[in-house]
């Protein structure tokens, strides 16, 4: 049975992490926008060459050419697909619907992440990562054992990300909740929003998605 969701979250709700489990545990495939087009610019097809076109002269992807890029993926196949940072806003939702009717697809869920904005900018500000062997970190819930020294390797080169400060996550929070929050309101009224809390443990949120999906 195919099963395609949409998940929405503000950054660091977790999406990342969990689309990635849904892919390893039921096969399904992530589709996020950025990965799509990346692949896209260096494939050499014709919608590969609109895209390292319009990307070369620093110009935003149309939504034409973002839906013909997920055309291409449905017509692939599979188990299911996760659309990860998109839709982004009322036109993309409908262009996305008008697509999965017309390729005999349903959109199955829609998964909101909510989160408190204060748990959140404390979670990820307090986030840093062995610059080595890539173990993330946290000053307050995973601290290393030795201050600056990684459990796991014993580099000392730990680092943070350049917009994981705060000023930087709340203008983010701001802009998704803006061109978000209509399209929580729309997939509500066609009944198809479920809300999950994103700053649960990551195994109780994929168990909240598991009892979702069925």
């Amino acid at each position: 049975m195919t099963i395609n969701i949409i998940l929405l979250g503000p950054p660091g709700a977790g999406k990342g992490t969990q689309a990635r489990k849904l892919v390893e545990e039921r096969g399904m495939v992530q589709l996020s926008t950025g990965d799509m087009l990346r692949a896209a610019k260096d494939s050499g097809t014709e919608m590969g060459h609109k895209v390292a076109e319009v990307m070369a002269r620093g110009e935003l992807v149309t939504d034409e050419i973002v839906i013909g890029l997920i055309r291409e993926k449905l017509a692939e196949g599979g188990k299911g697909f996760i659309f990860d940072g998109f839709p982004r806003t009322l036109g993309q939702a409908d262009a996305l619907g008008e697509l999965l009717a017309e390729t005999g697809q349903t959109l199955d869920a829609v998964i909101e992440m909510r989160v408190d904005d204060e748990a959140l900018v404390r979670r990820i500000t307090g986030r840093f990562t062995c610059g080595n062997c890539g173990e993330v970190y946290h000053d307050e819930t995973k601290p290393t054992a030795k201050p600056g020294v990684c459990d796991v390797c014993g580099s000392t080169d730990l680092t943070r990300r350049a917009d994981d400060n705060e000023d930087s996550l709340r203008t983010r929070l701001l802009e998704y909740y803006k061109k978000t929050s209509p399209l929580i309101g729309y997939y509500y009224a066609k009944d198809q929003l479920h809300s999950l809390d994103g700053l649960a443990e990551i195994d109780e949120v994929s168990r909240q998605i598991a009892g979702v999906l069925g």
